[in-house]
């Protein structure tokens, strides 16, 4: 067994690989895996999300995988909530936490803590929604630079559910939402866990993000886009935002071919590795990183960083 801090984080970009890492890490130390992608906890995208593989399951216990239903709304708060009793559980049992995934809002919930502001008042939310309805995205984010800077620049194009959450905030308590988020304290306390990034090169990592979508067609996610779509839920719903979703459903009604369907998907997913590798490189500065994409060689650097041994 290997000495081991009790909480290990694992992130990096769509593809790089964190999945089999954190299985064969929670196999080799007796921990568990715990989610930290905000897509792959709905149980209605389970191969567009790229959820572990069945030979990943069966390597270790997996938490928080599929438990949300596409209707219901998860926010960082309610993964925080969910998180720490599974966290505490495992501190109890001496067992090692190996908490993975894309999302770096969640592991800046866990490393710096977060603030929620206060419930705003459904007129006021449904008074910015119409407003981001009526003048469009561009107007609505030049009024929400205006109010809140911070948060129009690090909120991602066409995400009109955080945009009108900043705004509504903003309004309904003359503050910026980023300024309540930054009245925070540490959920994991420094020295109580270790961060590391997969952070391969650009072109491998792009050619495995293709490769990765190319598969999903063969693994029947047409046929699981279907199903989602028939549900008919809220467009701004998060399950509905997921990569890819739009261009297969598109495809599915019959106004892009398969072909164009992956391709857009693809690039999709491109963009969304790249955009996750400027995030943890700005906000994970003093986290290991690992460079490599064979799993036996990634476990090797992670198992190596414990004792300063072996290139992270």
């Amino acid at each position: 067994m290997v000495s081991a801090p009790g909480v290990w984080l694992i992130a990096g970009p769509t593809a790089s690989g964190k999945s089999a890492l954190a299985a064969r890490l929670a196999r080799q130390i007796g921990g568990e895996v715990i989610n930290a992608d905000a897509s792959q906890l709905y149980a209605d995208l389970a191969i567009l999300t790229a959820r572990p593989s069945a030979a990943e399951l069966a390597l270790a216990p997996h938490r928080l995988y599929g438990i949300a239903d596409g209707a219901d709304a998860w926010s960082v708060g309610r993964w925080l909530r969910a998180v720490l009793p599974i966290l505490e559980d495992l501190g109890r049992q001496g067992r090692a936490a190996i908490v993975t995934g894309g999302t770096g809002l969640y592991f800046r919930a866990l490393t710096h803590g977060l603030a929620e502001a206060p419930e705003v008042p459904d007129s006021v939310r449904a008074a910015a929604q119409a407003r981001y309805v009526e003048e469009g995205e561009g107007a609505f984010r030049e009024a929400l630079r205006r109010v809140d800077p911070a948060a129009e620049a690090r909120i991602a194009p066409r995400d009109r559910q955080r945009l009108v959450r900043a705004l509504a905030v903003a309004q309904a308590t003359g503050r910026a939402l980023t300024d309540w988020q930054a009245q925070t304290r540490p959920v994991l306390p420094p020295g109580q866990w270790r961060g590391i990034v997969l952070n391969p090169p650009r072109e491998p990592l792009y050619a495995r993000c293709d490769a990765r979508v190319a598969a999903m067609v063969a693994d029947g996610v047409c046929e699981e886009v279907a199903r989602l779509a028939r549900r008919g839920l809220d467009p701004e719903l998060p399950v509905m935002k997921a990569v890819g979703y739009r261009w297969f459903a598109a495809h599915l009604a019959g106004t892009l071919s398969l072909d164009e369907a992956v391709a857009a998907t693809a690039q999709d997913t491109r963009r969304y590795a790249k955009r996750q590798m400027t995030w943890f490189r700005n906000q994970a500065t003093d986290w290991t990183r690992v460079d490599a994409l064979d799993p036996q060689l990634q476990l090797d650097r992670v198992l190596g960083s414990i004792h300063g041994t072996g290139a992270p």
